[in-house]
């Protein structure tokens, strides 16, 4: 822009931007919103492609909700995390009636049997869960659902989404905005879009994606935003989180009307009964139109309606006690198996793979299915040459569900678990307490490849470019004995490799130098520890706070953690004592391979000031007004600690109805005893 006063070609071009960003955002609402198109597609494009030129003329006003973020964006190294300002929690399954009215029983005793409830029934889409937070009507980040406590920033490659509103302007009659919005919704791609990329990626020669939901996710992960505005990714939102700014409705049926009221797209198929016969006519109603929409969808949603009885109903540690998803049964076809193999996972466990005549179950081609153990395979009478029933468990794993004994000719044989490790040819080991047959080979080549493989995974150190082509050269090669050899590797080892060039070694290098600095609780993940799950490698990092001091843990600081129990604590403790475990850890330490602080150590000062940061909590008798897992985890988000056994390091016990002998112990040691409404006041940071 020229100085001074705009030249009329100037003021053109400006007015010009105004007005393609208003049709541009009026048209997304005509299609999202109110699925009644009033251009063509390429009419849209046409819009869009004159507003990008006329932007990059004028970048001077550029704003954050045009509609021209749309296209991509820079691409980034690595996602960082995002805390999310409420909880997302993951909803229970029901797989019968009978579960769901064993749900509703339960909702009955709490809030009252002879209370009319209302459920809100939605389609379950088979999509990914995403978080997102508006200020003052603006899109200001996008995470993945994550842990539920935090995920990761994937801002960038949500507003690459046409569905997704970057500024909200709402309809008449819908409330005021709040100043601060936190909305969940589910993206997903359609199937006709799916089938398309898949067509794209065979003839490019990549691997196709399993299912829609696996390339919907793969799309929001990629970290070039360009890449994931060429996928259809489309969106429903489902609910409100954290308002600021204004009162929140009363129903969530009215969450969903005020959401749409602001622009967003909700799934139409939203109904309202008020007896679970209504709603068991609505999911028949779903499972018969399933094959004919457009989407995925595994089952139904089934939600208390009224927000005062959700808050009254609560959360147990993971789930919230007012919804639960109705899961459609499995999909099924007929199959012949040809043959089992074993396949040997990075504990040594030999799970026998059947190999199946290809087959098309629930829309996806099925040549494996998973037989679990022998025991399973003796259970089940399963032979090589058998006619099957094969469904996707959840609609994803494929597993071998009984045999047709009606097809038996005499041609088929029995499979018998092989006495040496098929690959290292160690001698596979069984106790007698255990039904997993093991090879014991610790640098067995099999068990090494899974291991390295769950090392680089998603949710440990999530090393992007370490596939399963170059985790076998590398290992076949001798180039790599441990995880922590990955850090010593050159650009031009790798790129000696084959099928690998120069860029992809640097990047591969480039992506394993970004990984030296992971948060404690994924590195501990990673580690691949027998027992130790995502979960409770995050209940470690947060009570322990660094690697050093977890490895010198003993059975006893294990074992007392809430969560944590004598099995696990031996596991944790066997891999620590394991001298070649202890030289990897340090080869790590020498890469520079620093994880960072865990929770406990990595809040805020601010949250460091809170009265419950770094104190210790024992819990004994039963609380009025809290569950007990509720009541740790509102520690452990504050920064504090807790254990199930008093000691001289317990700071506080904390003191509900029918105390027992705890009380008493934690008397004769000094420890200081409160009551319920202390422990409250102190969650509230009040003396």
């Amino acid at each position: 822009m020229s100085k001074g006063i705009p030249t009329y070609q100037e003021r053109d071009d400006l007015a010009r931007i105004e007005e393609l960003r208003a049709l541009l955002d009026h048209h997304n609402r005509q299609y999202y919103i109110f699925d009644a198109p009033e251009i063509a597609d390429a009419d849209y494009d046409d819009l869009l492609r004159e507003l990008v030129k006329l932007e990059e003329a004028h970048p001077e006003i550029s704003r954050d909700g045009s509609p021209s973020q749309r296209i991509g964006a820079k691409p980034s190294e690595k996602f960082a995390s995002l805390r999310h300002p409420s909880p997302m929690f993951s909803i229970k399954n029901a797989n019968s009636e009978k579960d769901v009215f064993d749900f509703e029983e339960r909702i009955r005793k709490a809030i009252g049997t002879a209370t009319e409830i209302t459920f809100a029934c939605e389609p379950k889409i088979d999509g990914v869960a995403v978080n997102l937070v508006y200020r003052d009507g603006v899109l200001e980040t996008g995470a993945t659902r994550g842990d539920g406590v935090q995920g990761e920033d994937i801002t960038a490659n949500i507003k690459t989404i046409h569905a997704v509103p970057l500024v909200l302007s709402p309809l008449a009659g819908a409330p005021l905005l709040p100043s601060l919005l936190e909305v969940r919704g589910e993206v997903y791609m359609e199937k006709n879009a799916f089938a398309e990329l898949n067509k794209i990626k065979e003839e490019n020669g990549e691997p196709p994606f399993a299912n829609p939901r696996n390339a919907a996710a793969g799309s929001l992960r990629q970290l070039d935003p360009n890449i994931t505005a060429e996928r259809a990714l489309q969106v429903f939102f489902y609910a409100l989180g954290k308002l600021e700014g204004m009162a929140a409705p009363t129903r969530h049926s009215e969450a969903l009307e005020w959401l749409n009221g602001w622009g967003f797209p909700i799934n139409p198929r939203f109904s309202k009964s008020v007896n679970l016969a209504d709603s068991f006519e609505e999911y028949r109603n779903l499972l018969r139109e399933r094959e004919a929409l457009p989407y995925e969808i595994d089952g139904m949603v089934i939600k208390v309606d009224e927000f005062a009885w959700q808050r009254q109903l609560g959360e147990d540690t993971r789930h919230p006690r007012w919804v639960i998803a109705y899961k459609f049964p499995a999909r099924q076809a007929q199959t012949r198996i040809q043959d089992i193999i074993v396949q040997i996972g990075r504990t040594g466990v030999l799970t026998p793979v059947a190999i199946l005549t290809p087959i098309e179950v629930g829309g996806v081609i099925v040549s494996r299915a998973t037989l679990h153990n022998v025991d399973e395979i003796q259970k089940k009478d399963i032979r090589i040459g058998d006619t099957v029933i094969v469904q996707r468990a959840g609609d994803v794993i494929p597993e071998v569900v009984k045999v047709i004994d009606a097809k038996r000719d005499g041609s088929q044989s029995h499979f018998v678990m092989p006495e040496l490790c098929p690959v290292c040819q160690t001698k596979i080991v069984k106790k007698e307490d255990e039904v997993a047959h093991r090879c014991p080979n610790e640098i067995c080549p099999a068990r090494l490849k899974e291991r390295i493989r769950h090392f680089v995974s998603r949710n440990a150190l999530d090393i992007a470019g370490i596939g399963e082509e170059l985790i076998s050269q590398l290992v076949d090669k001798g180039l790599i004995e441990n995880p922590a050899d990955l850090f010593y590797l050159s650009v031009d080892v790798l790129a000696s490799l084959e099928r690998m060039a120069q860029k992809s070694a640097n990047n591969i290098i480039g992506a394993i130098a970004i990984a030296k600095n992971p948060p404690l609780e994924k590195f501990i993940f990673a580690l691949g520890i027998r027992h130790i799950g995502e979960y409770t490698a995050r209940i470690l990092a947060d009570n322990f706070g660094d690697i050093e001091t977890l490895s010198q843990a003993s059975l006893a600081d294990l074992s007392n953690l809430y969560g944590i129990g004598v099995e696990v604590a031996q596991s944790v403790v066997a891999f620590f004592e394991n001298a070649a475990n202890r030289k990897m850890l340090k080869r790590l330490h020498e890469a520079g391979v620093v994880p960072r602080v865990a929770l406990k150590t990595a809040f805020a000062e601010a949250d460091k000031q809170r009265l419950i940061f770094g104190k210790t909590f024992v819990f004994t008798g039963a609380l009025a007004t809290l569950e007990r897992a509720e009541a740790k985890r509102l520690v452990a988000e504050r920064g504090g600690k807790f254990s199930e056994s008093i000691s001289s390091k317990t700071d506080y016990l904390v003191m509900g109805e029918k105390s027992g002998a705890k009380l008493d112990k934690a008397r004769m040691l000094g420890v200081t005893v409160i009551g319920e409404e202390d422990f409250l006041n102190m969650l509230r940071d009040r003396e």
